[in-house]
C-alpha cells in the first residue's frame, strides 16, 4: 500500500476516533446533567472572578430549571453576601438551612456539607454586621453538622486567596464565646485585620 495513502488513512481515523470520542463524552454529560447543573456551573465561575451581577444571573436560571437547587441557592447566597446585599444574602442562607433540614437524608454526606456551610457562611454574615450572639449560635450549628468540611481550605486556597492561616469556624466559634462571657465593657468582638481572613464556605 501507498505510503501516502496509509498515512492519510491513519490520520484520518485518529481524527474521527477524537471527534466521537468528543461527541460521545459531550453528550454523556449533558444526558446526564441534573436541570440546574450547566448554569450553577457557570455561576460559580463568575464567582471566581468576582462578577457578582453575572452570578446571580446565572443561578437565577438555575434555579429557574430546578426550584431549591442546593448548589445555586448557596451560589446566590454568596454572590448576594459578597456584594454586600446582605438582607438577599440572610434571607438565601435561610431559605437553604430550611430546605435542607426538611428534606436532608442521614447518608447524604454533600447536602450535610451544604447545610454546614450554610450555617456558617449565615454566622458569617451575622458576625460581620455585628449580630455576634446569632453568628455564635450558627457557628455551633455548623460544626454540629459537619466539622470535617469547616476544618479551613487546603493549601492551594492557601496559595490563590493569600491567606496561609485564615480563621476558621471553630477558631471564631472559641472566641466569641469567650469574649460573650465577659462583660460588655471588656469584650472585644471585632479585629478587622484577623475577621478579613475568614473566608466563606463553599463545598
Amino acid at each position: 500500500m501507498n505510503r501516502q495513502v496509509l498515512r492519510r488513512f491513519v490520520i484520518l481515523c485518529a481524527t474521527a476516533t477524537f471527534v466521537m470520542f468528543t461527541v460521545w463524552t459531550l453528550t454523556t454529560v449533558f444526558l446526564n446533567e441534573a436541570p440546574g447543573d450547566y448554569y450553577t456551573r457557570e455561576g460559580d465561575n463568575r464567582l471566581t472572578e468576582k462578577n457578582y451581577p453575572a452570578a446571580i444571573e446565572a443561578f437565577d436560571k438555575a434555579l429557574a430549571e430546578q426550584a431549591n437547587h442546593r448548589g445555586a441557592m448557596m451560589g446566590r447566597a454568596i454572590a448576594y453576601m459578597q456584594s454586600g446585599q446582605k438582607l438577599e444574602a440572610r434571607a438565601e442562607y435561610t431559605a437553604l438551612i430550611a430546605f435542607l433540614t426538611r428534606t436532608l437524608e442521614n447518608d447524604d454526606l454533600t447536602g450535610r456539607g451544604v447545610l454546614a456551610a450554610a450555617y456558617a457562611n449565615r454566622g458569617i454574615l451575622n458576625d460581620r454586621g455585628g449580630r455576634y450572639k446569632q453568628a455564635l449560635r450558627d457557628y455551633i450549628l455548623a460544626l454540629r453538622t459537619d466539622q470535617e468540611i469547616l476544618e479551613g481550605p487546603g493549601l492551594l486556597d492557601k496559595i490563590v486567596y493569600g491567606t496561609p492561616n485564615p480563621t476558621t469556624v471553630r477558631d471564631r466559634a472559641v472566641y466569641l464565646k469567650k469574649q460573650l462571657a465577659l462583660p460588655p465593657e471588656k469584650r472585644l468582638l471585632r479585629m478587622p485585620e484577623l475577621d478579613a481572613k475568614e473566608r466563606t464556605y463553599k463545598p
